[in-house]
């Protein structure tokens, strides 16, 4: 996932009745192999996020 500030990541449910969750990213972390994010979830938590899988991107603004 290589996302920018702004954008929005929808993380879906791993398990059934867990439903989608989905936040906007406001902060892009560099460190190791992988970039993790700070996001600013949809329910008002802020918590630094490791994609998986189950994660895709809603891109705000231009694309790349």
């Amino acid at each position: 996932m290589d996302a920018r500030v702004g954008d929005r990541v929808v993380v879906e449910g791993a398990k059934v009745g867990q439903g989608r969750r989905s936040g906007q990213i406001i902060e892009v972390i560099v460190g190791g192999q992988n970039q993790h994010y700070r996001v600013h979830w949809d329910d008002g938590h802020e918590s630094t996020f490791f994609p998986g899988s189950d994660a895709h991107l809603e891109r705000v603004g231009n694309s790349r």
